[in-house]
């Protein structure tokens, strides 16, 4: 919409606002690869296609895939026996649940994301070692209880916080070693990391850090625009770690208010009275077109001008389980 917008009869002046768009933003490798297993599930067996968990923690995907056909479980044992496509999620699952799957007979197409994938044969291998582990993540998000459970029982500590570095104490400081969830705060996973140094020095640290490269993108783009901004948006769902992250990073890199947002209606039009510029960006797992309809929400009330401020570039693609790369050709 463009010039003035008539309300109540009269022209009402629209306020310019210059609107910085974070690049790189939304959907990274892992997730788009997990959503076109289940769309080419159902374009290749019909449906219905299982998912054991939200494929991706957002919404707005989910119930998409719902109207095509998908049926979101949360456990096994919630699917009838059947010779239906079982797909696991982007964030990875325990041993045991590949494990259950096998004894039922499940076709299962395994949409874990290879750079979770990574840190579960990392653990693996450090614990065949004998290495005691630590894993930096949140409690109860689903990909640290899927890294958990690929080791036995008390084999892995979590840590979510300096604090827990302070009072752990392992049972031989030469035989320990960390990992990461993915989806971290670069800042927070590095702090964590440079006190258990110094506590453990002869702890074995990731060869390569275990933060997935879209998660430092994305955190490394708002940085870069949120000094500028008088107000940050981020578009995501509120179980996304890494969309919860952008939060935490736009405030802690200069912008006095950043808010997270699943959808427009979510928008609270009293926190973006008088600005004059926003910083718009989008969690991984939260698709391009949510991101416009914020944007045009604005563009209904502000003289919008915008600005997309790129960071790095994405080229990223991870291959697709056997059985669905001919669907993938057609």
């Amino acid at each position: 919409m463009t010039g003035p917008e008539r309300a109540n009869g009269e022209h009402r002046h629209r306020p310019p606002l210059t609107i910085y768009l974070a690049s790189p933003r939304g959907f990274c490798a892992g997730v788009d690869r997990a959503i076109q297993i289940v769309e080419l599930a159902l374009q290749k067996f019909g449906a219905p296609v299982y998912v054991r968990h939200a494929i991706v923690h957002n919404r707005h995907v989910v119930e998409s895939l719902k109207a095509k056909g998908a049926v979101f479980v949360e456990e096994l044992s919630e699917i009838p026996d059947t010779n239906a496509p079982i797909v696991f999620s982007a964030h990875g699952v325990p041993k045991s649940v590949p494990d259950a799957a096998r004894d039922r007979r499940m076709f299962v197409l395994d949409a874990t994301c290879p750079l979770v994938s990574k840190v579960h044969i990392e653990a693996e291998r450090l614990f065949d070692h004998g290495h005691e582990i630590l894993l930096i993540g949140h409690a109860g998000h689903s990909e640290v209880i899927g890294t958990t459970g690929q080791l036995p029982p008390g084999a892995v500590h979590l840590i979510e916080s300096i604090d827990d570095v302070k009072i752990f104490t392992p049972r031989d400081e030469q035989k320990l070693a960390v990992i990461t969830q993915t989806t971290l705060s670069v800042d927070d996973t590095r702090e964590i990391m440079l006190v258990l140094q110094a506590r453990f020095p002869a702890i074995v640290i990731p060869r390569k850090d275990d933060i997935c490269y879209a998660t430092t993108n994305r955190q490394d783009a708002v940085k870069r625009i949120a000094p500028n901004c008088d107000r940050m948006i981020v578009v995501g769902s509120p179980n996304s770690s890494n969309s919860l992250r952008l939060v935490e990073v736009a405030k802690r890199a200069g912008c006095p208010r950043a808010v997270l947002i699943e959808r427009r209606s979510e928008i609270d039009w009293s926190e973006f009275e008088d600005i004059r510029s926003l910083g718009v960006t989008a969690g991984a797992s939260a698709p391009e077109v949510l991101v416009d309809i914020v944007i045009d929400a604005f563009a209904e009330r502000f003289e919008v001008t915008v600005e997309t401020v790129t960071t790095a570039e994405e080229n990223i693609s991870f291959k697709l389980p056997r059985p669905l790369r001919d669907a993938s050709a057609a």
